[in-house]
């Protein structure tokens, strides 16, 4: 295989904000991720695992007998003989394998076996480099011939971004120089070949995500060339809806990469429109939530009013129409997609992992351009406890690819359009995307947690840290400690004299709070979910936050036809669901009624430490007929319920679970 070149000259930008996360219930997952995750996707990616892959949904065209993904990097770069196995996008996987190792070791820099692991990967993905530039397995091993001629399914620019989106983390975490030049020359190779030059391809990925990570590889070096190619790829989507068909007429090969997706409309790829005129999210959910992180942060760094406006518009459509009450999205398994405002079906949706990470994504750059407003942190507060959380079970080495609401593990096995509702988390997948998606998600955390404008630092997130953020004028120093998600109390101390703002993000599900500065009660008003205290502050000022954390039961709008009549339950941030192994099978049949109450207890050994609601309810009887006349009396009995935090369902073994209750 070709190599690379001599090193590539870029200056790299300063980053001033530092974060530690000190907090105990998230540490236990980074420390999962460190000690479980990361080892044993390591062990699969090369194919060290003895396991059986799943597919995510009945399909047979769809790879796996294994990962082979780092084996396919050893064939391009000339060091195996073979050919190329699973997606064409499969080296994705390996790339944010490497970009949650990054994080991770910025954290424990000393963890010698994940750095020595991480620079063989950056070192092989390196050799695996063409001369030019480019850089794909697939088309490297099995069709040189064919880059860049089928963008719509070939993921060639999303599989590049992942990359640099890696590169930019490992670089950031350990200083190699290595991985970023062999991310610029790559970002150098999109640049030769696409843009509004005559000569140049006049189009884009059929996947969202080379544009993010152009612009933060343009935060990282500085070269306005790749700011200006990832707003290129924005603008130039849906302009000539066309484009994906008159690529594939131009290609002598007319095998398709990826089978299943011929049918596919153009909204599918967001490309139905231009990127300005999108007033609705729609197609791939997972490829909506990377385009519309990519809008959020253009608007900042362009300060482009226009993508702003877009953006928040589908933000808008996307949190008040199309969005489970657990941050899910992504309503049908056709497609991955979204379907109609308020079409929310909870047995047969889909609610990808990945797609509830971009959700993530989409919200804290939305926070990066327009910094104090809550409903965004609150959005990103309900993805992340719930349905990312979700993706992983207790043991770091199973994960969920769709997170429904509701499970009757009969309908799953008997059911085809329910294939895709998985009753037990899977050791791996064909299309391995959701598993390191998620781990790089929860190992970067601490950039999640503030944002800052001006003179002001926002809490986003109650996560326990210590942190030295960047403000206008000065550099500040502050600890938080919390109880989040079992209890609502939390404090920060100040670690920096000086004149500042500090904004306390009060969750849109709290009913009352109240906070106080070295004891005393302050009353400062809330405005777009913040309270802000702006003051001459001292070394150790401690603020304090307390925030009743009460079970409160929530309806649906009565627009989301599969929620009428029924109920959910919610303790702070987390959701709540009731599971057959606590509270008998047919969990249809139980009814919540009027009235009822809930006592709260905390267990240290049910799910490594988790808060369970019980309540009394009760339970219809079986029918003794399929159809009866309307009006003849229920047989009812009285029957505690018990209800566990939706994250942990699954864990357990294979039962029914349900989160949107009936009520009597």
């Amino acid at each position: 295989m070709m190599k690379t070149s001599a090193a590539v000259n870029h200056t790299v930008l300063e980053d001033n904000a530092q974060v530690k996360v000190t907090d105990k219930f998230w540490l236990n997952y980074m420390e999962l991720i460190r000690t479980e995750m990361l080892p044993y996707q390591w062990r699969v990616l090369n194919d060290l695992e003895d396991i059986e892959i799943a597919k995510e949904r009945d399909a047979d065209y769809i790879p796996s007998e294994k990962s082979h993904a780092i084996e396919n990097f050893k064939i391009a770069a000339g060091r195996s003989q073979g050919h190329h196995y699973g997606m064409v996008f499969q080296d994705s996987d390996v790339y944010k394998w490497l970009e949650a190792a990054a994080y991770t070791l910025a954290r424990v820099p000393e963890d010698k076996k994940l750095r020595e692991a991480a620079d063989s990967v950056v070192e092989l993905i390196a050799a695996a480099q063409e001369d030019d530039g480019y850089l794909g397995t697939y088309f490297t091993v099995e069709a040189p011939k064919r880059k860049f001629k089928r963008l719509y399914q070939s993921h060639e620019l999303y599989c590049a971004g992942h990359f640099i989106e890696a590169a930019v983390a490992y670089h950031k975490a350990t200083g190699n120089q290595l991985v970023l030049d062999t991310a610029c020359r790559l970002a150098d190779c999109l640049d030769r070949h696409f843009g509004p030059e005559e000569h140049k391809i006049h189009g884009y990925d059929g996947h969202e995500e080379i544009e993010l990570a152009l612009f933060r590889l343009y935060e990282t070096v500085g070269n306005k060339r790749y700011l200006e190619l990832g707003r290129y790829f924005l603008y130039q989507r849906g302009k000539d809806p066309d484009f994906f068909r008159k690529q594939c007429r131009a290609d002598a090969d007319t095998s398709v990469l990826i089978e299943g997706m011929e049918g596919f409309k153009d909204s599918y790829y967001q490309n139905h429109k231009p990127i300005l005129e999108q007033e609705t999210a729609e197609g791939h959910a997972v490829r909506v939530m990377y385009m519309c992180t990519g809008m959020a942060m253009l608007a900042r760094l362009k300060n482009d009013g226009k993508m702003r406006q877009a953006a928040r518009r589908l933000w808008k459509n996307i949190t008040e129409k199309r969005m489970y009450i657990t941050g899910a999205v992504g309503s049908t398994v056709i497609g991955e997609a979204f379907t109609a405002d308020y079409d929310l079906p909870n047995d047969s949706m889909y609610g990808e992992t990945c797609a509830s990470v971009g959700l993530m994504f989409f919200a804290h750059n939305m926070l990066k351009d327009e910094a104090g407003h809550g409903a965004y942190a609150d959005v990103m507060e309900r993805a992340l406890y719930n349905t990312v959380l979700s993706g992983m079970a207790l043991d770091g080495r199973h994960f969920f690819y769709v997170n429904p609401l509701e499970v009757v593990p009969e309908l799953s096995r008997k059911d085809p359009g329910k294939s895709h509702i998985k009753t037990t988390r899977q050791a791996w997948f064909g299309c391995a995307c959701c598993p390191p998606n998620l781990a790089r998600l929860i190992s970067s955390l601490d950039e999640y947690i503030y944002s800052t404008a001006d003179d002001t630092i926002y809490v986003d997130l109650y996560v326990g840290s210590d942190a030295e953020l960047s403000l206008a004028d000065k550099k500040v120093a502050l600890s938080m400690t919390s109880q989040f998600p079992w209890e609502g109390n939390v404090e920060l101390t100040t670690k920096t004299d000086g004149r500042y703002g500090i904004a306390l993000r009060i969750p849109s599900w709290a009913k009352n709070y109240k906070i106080a500065i070295n004891g005393s009660v302050v009353h400062e008003e809330k405005q777009d979910g913040y309270v802000t205290l702006r003051r001459n502050w001292h070394k150790d000022d401690r603020v304090t936050l307390e925030i009743p954390m009460e079970a409160t039961l929530y309806q649906a709008t009565p627009e989301v036809r599969e929620d009428i009549g029924r109920l959910a339950v919610q303790r702070g941030p987390l959701v709540y669901c009731a599971e057959s192994i606590d509270n008998g099978d047919g969990l249809e049949r139980i009814r919540l009624v009027d009235g009822m109450e809930f006592t709260y207890e905390y267990s240290d050994e049910l799910f490594s430490g988790a808060g369970i609601l019980h309540t009394d309810a009760v339970r219809e009887a079986k029918g003794n007929s399929l159809y009866s006349p309307y009006g003849k009396p229920r047989s009812l009995h009285r029957q505690e319920l018990k209800l566990i935090p939706y994250y942990c369902w699954g864990n357990r073994g294979e039962n029914e679970m349900m989160v949107w209750l009936y009520h009597k």
